[in-house]
């Protein structure tokens, strides 16, 4: 039989759906492509509800694929059918628990084709172990570390998509590394839902995990997927700073940068607190690139606020900003919170956003402009060939060297955010 797999959201769902995959093709299914003119005999999509537009792209797809491929056994899994099992015309619906089951669920629906509907109670589950062996859409490799969120952010449902904190167990991280490391992949990702609380359950934490994980032998490079700015701890400042196995680059979330908005979306530190840490960690790591996310038009927002927002991204400059627009769901706290930001303002704010953000990336990208850096080759979508450097710059290349190659590149050139290198020896 054949399958074909679609992923929406975060790094979380891209290992969750490389799990499954791994699964599929070990109990002898065969993979299609998600455009392939071959029908598949099993449709999987991986859901992500993180905004309103996710939900809707779900939606979208769901309904697209049952259309299009009706004789096809579809299943939906992840976050959006956590929270929204009922809602779905899937032939097998499964939450944030239970994909580690996906073949018993086939053959259970192979014998009678009664829908299955696998979700339970998130609140009340462990971490599903997971072990990937391989990656076959990546060159990179992706490892769960963590599952789950307690902060509640007031605009946030993952914690009810997703459960509470819970953690792969320590000598199991390190065993999967280790795995991967030794089948060729040379980076590893650590990701999870709310990867700074790593183990905090299992009394550990994320230092010490990376202090075992950079002495993994043979391994290259650990990279962390994304990391609150009060969980970034000297001892982390000093591995990154000091080892080169680490990558020098952040992706530290800021939400806003005002702190009457911080207070009222629950964020756990105020702005000079956030700017403090930045400049600390750049004074410590001069050529590191740090990312963030911001939310626009969060309820209450003034244009006071959204000004102060403003003055906090040209204080820090970051190298990229990924700015959304906010998007009430159903639950949480800001969803009845009064004065919503009209759409049309949120729109204009985004966008504002997003253009200073591209000043800001060139800035950075043109600072880099003969500095040599050492990365792995990987072939985008477009079949260009990049590397990407420790500090997440993408370089462009014009090389016939293969993919999980690791080489020196020297930053020649750029334009309109496009970095252009050469291989050097």
């Amino acid at each position: 039989m054949t399958f074909a797999i679609h992923t929406f959201g975060c790094k979380v769902n891209i290992y969750e759906s490389e799990y499954v995959t791994n699964l599929m093709q070990e109990s002898g299914y065969k993979m299609l492509d998600w455009d392939s003119e071959e029908e598949a005999d099993i449709y999987i999509i991986n859901t992500c509800t993180v905004t309103n537009e996710a939900d809707k792209k779900d939606r979208k797809l769901i309904h697209s694929t049952r259309k299009n491929h009706d004789s096809s056994i579809l299943i939906v899994m992840g976050c959006y059918s956590q929270l929204n099992p009922n809602d779905i015309d899937a032939d097998i619906i499964i939450g944030n628990k239970h994909k580690s089951e996906i073949i018993n669920l086939i053959n259970e629906y192979l014998k009678d084709h009664h829908k299955i509907i696998k979700v339970n109670d998130i609140t009340k589950i462990s971490f599903e172990d997971m072990f990937i062996n391989r990656f076959l859409m990546h060159t990179r490799a992706f490892v769960k570390i963590q599952d789950g969120c307690n902060a509640f952010c007031a605009y946030c449902a993952i914690p009810y998509a997703r459960g509470g904190i819970r953690s792969k167990d320590f000598d199991k991280v390190i065993d999967e590394v280790t795995n991967l490391v030794n089948n060729g992949y040379k980076e590893i990702v650590l990701t999870g839902i709310h990867t700074g609380r790593y183990g905090i359950e299992k009394h550990t934490n994320l230092e010490k995990l990376l202090t075992e994980l950079v002495k993994i032998p043979n391994i290259y490079r650990i990279r962390l997927s994304s990391i609150e700015v009060n969980e970034i701890t000297d001892g982390i400042i000093d591995l990154i700073k000091n080892n080169s196995i680490m990558a020098k680059h952040l992706h530290i979330p800021l939400q806003s940068g005002s702190d009457a908005i911080l207070k009222s979306m629950n964020r756990l530190y105020d702005v000079n607190t956030f700017i403090d840490k930045i400049n600390h960690i750049r004074k410590e790591i001069p050529d590191i690139s740090i990312t963030t996310d911001l939310i626009l038009g969060f309820p209450g927002e003034t244009d006071e606020n959204y000004k102060e927002t403003i003055n906090t991204l040209n204080k820090i400059k970051f190298t990229k900003v990924h700015t959304f627009p906010y998007s009430k769901r159903s639950g949480t706290k800001a969803a009845s919170m009064p004065n919503q930001v009209d759409g049309n303002i949120k729109k204009c704010r985004v966008k504002e956003v997003l253009s200073l953000s591209d000043k800001y990336e060139l800035v950075f990208y043109k600072q880099k402009v003969g500095n040599i850096y050492d990365g792995i080759i990987e072939t985008r979508k477009d079949n260009k060939k990049i590397v990407i450097t420790s500090n997440y710059i993408p370089v462009e290349v014009d090389t016939k060297i293969d993919n999980n190659e690791i080489v020196k590149v020297k930053i020649v050139s750029v334009n309109d955010n496009v970095i252009k290198g050469e291989i050097v020896e």
